[in-house]
């Protein structure tokens, strides 16, 4: 970070990485609430086709107009696709590794392991991006 508290543009460090993987857990214990945050955020940072996100909406929500519960995020990078699923309150978390949009390999992982792939994935992009690094300064900052 500059003195004057903007993130600096250069390449991702452990520290960097880190501090957003932390970011991005801290409402991991509510999964329902991470889900809406992270996919706020990832909205916020990523192109638009980089992020799909399913939602469930009951017939409450509908009458509310409220957007309904996140069941899945996916989140697309050049040879990459993170997946979080969340049902019943559990959450699956996959890697797929894709080539010209085909998936070669879909990997479960931890949710720890899925966040810190997707920190460094974001923390990649912010470095050629402003945009995305607006959005991650906002994440990382509270802003």
């Amino acid at each position: 970070m500059t003195d004057d508290g903007q993130l600096e543009p250069a390449g991702p460090d452990e520290g960097s990485i880190d501090l957003l993987t932390a970011a991005l857990r801290r409402d991991a214990a509510d999964l329902e609430t991470y889900a809406q945050v992270l996919a706020g955020a990832l909205v916020d940072a990523l192109p638009a086709d980089a992020v799909a996100v399913e939602r469930r909406r009951s017939l409450a929500d509908r009458a509310a107009g409220r957007p309904g519960r996140i069941e899945r995020l996916d989140v697309s990078t050049d040879d990459r696709r993170l997946s979080l699923t969340v049902t019943r309150g559990r959450a699956t978390a996959e890697v797929c590794q894709v080539v010209r949009g085909v998936v070669l390999s879909r990997r479960p992982v931890p949710l720890d392991e899925w966040t810190r792939e997707l920190a460094a994935a974001i923390t990649d992009r912010a470095r050629s991006d402003a945009r995305a690094r607006a959005a991650l300064e906002r994440l990382l900052l509270g802003g």
